[in-house]
């Protein structure tokens, strides 16, 4: 506990001192608050706040930037089964080579022959936004829609569709995906408590970012 306390201070402080002192354009605000949020996101994922320190082992280098724990939340939210799920698992394959413009193809091959797939379309989105290094662009914009139209009442497309946005500097537009979604989501559930942490941050930076101006 008392580690999330420290990097969520830190995060506070440092866009305070980035708003007063560092007196960044406001144009340039919305960015440095989602990059400090996907840093906490990250920090929630990979962190271990409880453990002590211990020397840093330095990594190899890595063929392809593919998050594994992206993958299988995606699968622990949606498909895992079915047309869909063979075709996220061959879309999958080439992510992890860094092959991103063939692993989003893969996926238009699957779309083609079930254009009413929720799944797909979710991991279209996903793909256009990893081969685009996570910018959300229109087509990636269209896909996660097209996800939230097939499937509305599902947390899979609120949720990565809220991610793309708060890690693209969108942070008003994330927390709108993200609010019903924790709303509904059953209490005490991780997804939940996730949920609630990410909008939090996000509230605390848009009122600060208020504040500043």
């Amino acid at each position: 506990m008392t580690g999330w306390i420290i990097a969520f201070g830190i995060a506070i402080l440092a866009m305070a001192a980035l708003c007063f002192i560092g007196r960044i354009p406001r144009v340039t605000r919305e960015i440095v608050a989602a990059a400090l949020l996907v840093g906490l996101a990250g920090y929630a994922w990979q962190g271990h706040p409880g453990l002590a320190g211990a020397p840093r082992q330095v990594a190899a280098e890595k063929e392809a930037q593919f998050d594994e724990k992206l993958a299988e939340r995606r699968r622990s939210l949606a498909e895992r089964y079915g047309p869909a799920g063979q075709w996220l698992i061959m879309s999958d394959s080439y992510g992890r080579r860094g092959l991103t413009k063939e692993a989003a193809n893969i996926l238009l091959s699957g779309l083609k022959q079930t254009p009413e797939d929720a799944n797909l379309w979710l991991g279209m989105g996903n793909a256009l936004v990893a081969h685009a290094d996570g910018v959300v662009a229109p087509a990636a914009d269209y896909a996660y829609r097209q996800a939230l139209r097939l499937d509305p009442e599902g947390p899979a497309p609120r949720y990565f569709y809220g991610l793309a946005l708060a890690q693209a500097g969108q942070l008003d537009a994330a927390r709108k995906q993200w609010l019903p979604l924790a709303q509904s989501a059953p209490e005490g559930s991780k997804i939940k408590a996730e949920l609630q942490a990410n909008i939090a941050r996000i509230d605390a930076m848009l009122a600060m970012d208020a504040a500043s101006r």
